[in-house]
């Protein structure tokens, strides 16, 4: 695992591809969001979305509060609350 993002409203961990386990094929990520304590792990078609995405974006040259803005786009999706992190 590493962490590839960190500011003050979200963290973005990303998980290697594991092809002995079915949720890691692909790899997956892990995005926090800080102020509502509420995280979503993604992988699969949705982890290859969001690695497509964060690729453009990063060639865009954005600020930490338009990554921020793109990061936000999956709070909708976020449900699990963090309880140790």
């Amino acid at each position: 695992m590493n962490l590839i993002y960190n500011s003050e409203q979200y963290s973005v961990v990303e998980f290697g591809a594991d092809r002995d386990l079915e949720a890691l094929r692909f790899g997956g990520y892990e995005i926090v969001d800080k102020g509502c304590k509420r995280e979503i792990f993604i992988a699969g078609v949705l982890a290859q979305s969001f690695r497509r995405d964060v690729t453009q974006l990063i060639a865009s040259e954005p600020t930490m509060e338009e990554v921020d803005e793109f990061l936000g786009s999956y709070e909708s999706l976020m449900s699990q609350p963090v309880l140790l992190h």
